[in-house]
């Protein structure tokens, strides 16, 4: 079972048809929009301030969102997938963004919509990042944002709707 835990007054909240994994982590102020999944070993701690999760979103085995005490919330909208390992600190990520595997958004960020941040890059805080592919560390624009980027972006956020269901119908069967 999950850790879905009340901090300060405070519930976490599911929207519907969502995937949460057995040891996700997802503690206070969350708020979690609907078909989104919450996969293994991820930590959503929404103890110093707000986390709020669009419709559509994957949060990947091992990401970790949180924020600064009084001063950052993490605001991701729809259709995104945050990948494996990645950290989102305080940052703010648009529609149809793909955060890669072990990237960092510090806090302040804020990522366009139709956005691709590469696997392993770290945008500086308070980086204002216009649409499109980001790598390296510190991360640079690397290629300017395109309806094909979009797409990309969007087109791994719907494959997960795929994975999520599988387990959702798994979960159904008792095994």
């Amino acid at each position: 079972m999950a850790i879905i835990r009340p901090l300060n007054g405070v519930e976490p909240r599911i929207g519907k048809n969502c995937f949460i994994a057995e040891n996700a982590a997802i503690i206070g102020d969350v708020e979690i929009g609907d078909d989104c999944s919450i996969w293994y070993g991820a930590v959503l701690r929404g103890d110093v301030n707000p986390i709020r999760l669009g419709n559509r979103v994957n949060i990947q085995d091992g990401a970790v969102l949180h924020t600064l005490y009084k001063k950052s919330v993490v605001e991701i909208g729809d259709d995104v997938s945050v990948g494996h390992n990645a950290v989102i600190h305080g940052a703010k990520v648009g529609n149809d963004v793909l955060v890669g595997m072990g990237a960092v958004l510090l806090d302040g960020v804020e990522v366009a919509d139709g956005s691709i941040i590469a696997a392993g890059a770290v945008v500086l805080s308070n980086s204002k990042l216009e649409p499109g592919v980001y790598a390296g560390v510190p991360a640079k624009k690397v290629k300017d944002g395109t309806d094909a980027v979009r797409d990309s972006a969007h087109r791994n956020a719907q494959g997960y709707m795929v994975y999520k269901q599988w387990f959702l119908e798994k979960d159904k069967s008792n095994y």
